[in-house]
């Protein structure tokens, strides 16, 4: 059985930082895609961070770039999500996902990944 647990959410303050991170158990997580995704309330989840299997590839949604860091160990079987700078709109629940199916991953699209977290909620006040 599959399982990622998110943890690290939290309240904090407009240009605080927050650490995120997501234990993964069920896959052979050092052949699975990683990746974060967010949904604000009144909006769909979107795409935030990935990193492939070896974790040399990272990929960010433009509004993230220079603030967000997504990393892996694979030896704990952990994806980390590094907040920096966090902004009001940053808030939202943050999922955890895996991509199993490594051949040609399209990072960005929720369809590409097999499982999700429960989510942690991040809320950044101004």
């Amino acid at each position: 059985q599959v399982q990622l647990v998110e943890s690290g959410g939290g309240l904090v303050q407009a240009g605080d930082s927050l650490t995120l991170s997501c234990a993964a158990s069920g896959v052979t997580f050092s052949s699975t895609n990683m990746g974060w995704f967010r949904q604000a309330p009144g909006k769909e989840r979107a795409f935030v961070a990935a990193i492939n299997w070896r974790g040399i590839n990272t990929y960010y949604t433009d509004s993230v770039k220079g603030r967000f860091t997504i990393s892996r160990d694979n030896a704990k079987n952990t994806v980390y999500l590094q907040m920096n700078m966090l902004k009001p709109e940053d808030t939202a629940v943050y999922y955890c996902a895996a991509d199993v199916d490594t051949y040609r991953p399209n990072y960005y699209s929720r369809a590409e990944y097999d499982y999700w977290g429960q989510g942690t909620q991040v809320t950044v006040s101004s």
